[in-house]
């Protein structure tokens, strides 16, 4: 069964594999012990430090290892915010960070300091004078993922280091979907990553510091991994996720090359294969093996569902899932489509049959979830009224939407139609639509119930 969401964990590398059975007989004792299984486990995890310290491009010292990446996160930003306290508390963060760094980001805010969100373009990127524009000299720490995790944008990280440098002020950098595919590049302050994304064992991150950044571990004190990571390390886990590391980043150019030619092939070919397809994220300055795509008229979580039975395992960032009934708070500050939303991410030696296979059976699939909601080219009909009002309360994506759509034919050209939506998606998608159809997307006012979208017929 082809498996396309490596974005989320990506398959064992075969190095990891070998590494971890051979060190689970080896370094199974406690490095800290003077003895000779003591000894020979300290080998092994100063080995593993040292490899994973030059693949990320700093000091051994600098690095230790976390039993997560979200861990690493957390204890990343507490620990410069905690080191630099005397010299503010205000926390700057891009509004497309990973839930890792935006619920540290919460947490911050509820001890009564302050965050602020710098926003992103269409694409999901970020600029420099972006973050200019809210260091302030209280500012304690700024964070920056080097590429996101939901539709692939490659963020400019060292021009922002260099703004922040310049303004005084540590970047702690997410590194952990790009680091498998190479080095962050910039005067970063921080870094924290997730081996099981580039093909280690989960339950292994990675935290770098850079030598002179003002730095507090949090909690209790522990005199492992320089105080910053309490507790018995899974020292066969850390082995083998420093031994794929390097074995992936020998392989990472002629894999990112091979595998972005598959993603340019899914790009185009998906928005002339299924009607009403917008392919969201940078073009250019993205992840190799990454793609977002959202559908209209379709309901997320019945799509992936459909999907998985056709034999393929994706993931989506779309609000119409059975966990949350808001977007994806990526796609919401990009203002791009949610509903049907599909994130295609293909794993290092992912075959192009896999991939045509995809792309033969998506429009069936799309075609039969739209079917199932009763979605039809609506006919052009004789306009009824100059302007109409839709009342779509209790109804959840895509209906609202769906509901303007066959409507929007009933009014004439400069002709209004008013939905009326308590579902918070409405906000996200009835623009969205607007600008997919050609439609003028006029505004949107508060009712009793919910709010009120118009939309003015163009064409």
């Amino acid at each position: 069964m082809p498996y396309f969401d490596s974005a989320s964990a990506a398959p064992l590398h075969p190095v990891a594999r070998q590494a971890l059975q051979a060190s689970l007989d080896e370094g199974w004792a406690d490095p800290a012990r003077l003895y000779r299984e003591g000894r020979r486990a300290r080998l092994l995890l100063d080995a593993a430090r040292e490899a994973a310290a030059e693949a990320v491009g700093c000091r051994p010292d600098e690095l230790v290892f976390t039993p997560s990446g979200t861990h690493a996160v957390h204890t990343g930003v507490a620990g410069v915010l905690a080191g630099r306290r005397r010299v503010g508390s205000h926390l700057v963060v891009s509004a497309v960070e990973h839930s890792s760094v935006l619920h540290a980001a919460q947490a911050h805010e509820a001890r009564g300091g302050s965050v602020t969100e710098v926003a992103v373009d269409r694409w999901g990127a970020v600029t420099p004078a972006g973050y200019a524009d809210v260091l302030t000299p209280g500012s304690a720490l700024a964070c920056l993922q080097s590429a996101n995790h939901e539709v692939g944008t490659v963020q400019p990280v060292t021009e922002v280091a260099e703004v922040c440098a310049a303004a005084g002020v540590p970047l702690l950098v997410d590194a952990a979907q790009s680091l498998g595919w190479g080095p962050v590049e910039g005067a970063w302050s921080v870094l924290a990553a997730s081996a099981h994304k580039w093909g280690g064992p989960p339950g292994v991150g990675l935290l770098a510091v850079r030598k002179g950044v003002r730095f507090s571990p949090q909690g209790p004190a522990d005199e492992r991994e320089s105080g910053r990571s309490p507790g018995f390390g899974n020292l066969p886990a850390i082995v083998a996720a420093a031994a794929s590391l390097r074995a992936v980043r020998a392989e990472a150019d002629t894999e990112a090359a091979r595998l972005r030619v598959l993603v340019d092939r899914i790009r185009r070919r998906v928005v002339r294969l299924v009607p009403d397809v917008e392919v969201v994220g940078a073009a250019d300055r993205r992840l190799p093996h990454l793609v977002t795509f959202s559908c209209l008229y379709v309901d997320g979580e019945t799509l992936l569902h459909e999907l998985d039975r056709a034999g393929f395992s994706v993931s989506s960032g779309s609000s119409c899932t059975s966990s949350t009934l808001t977007p994806s708070h990526v796609l919401r500050a990009m203002g791009v489509l949610s509903e049907g939303n599909v994130r295609v991410s293909l794993p290092p030696g992912t075959p192009a049959e896999e991939v045509n296979a995809f792309l033969e059976v998506l429009p069936r699939v799309v075609a039969g979830v739209r079917e199932q909601l009763g979605v039809s080219e609506p006919p052009e009909v004789a306009p009824v009224a100059d302007s109409l009002e839709l009342d779509t309360l209790g109804l959840r994506c895509p209906q609202p939407v769906i509901e303007l759509a066959r409507a929007i034919v009933t009014v004439p050209v400069g002709g209004t139609v008013t939905v009326v939506s308590d579902d918070e998606v409405a906000r996200l998608d009835i623009p969205a639509w607007c600008a997919m159809r050609g439609h003028v997307y006029v505004g949107e006012s508060p009712r009793e119930a919910g709010s009120a979208y118009t939309v003015r017929r163009a064409t």
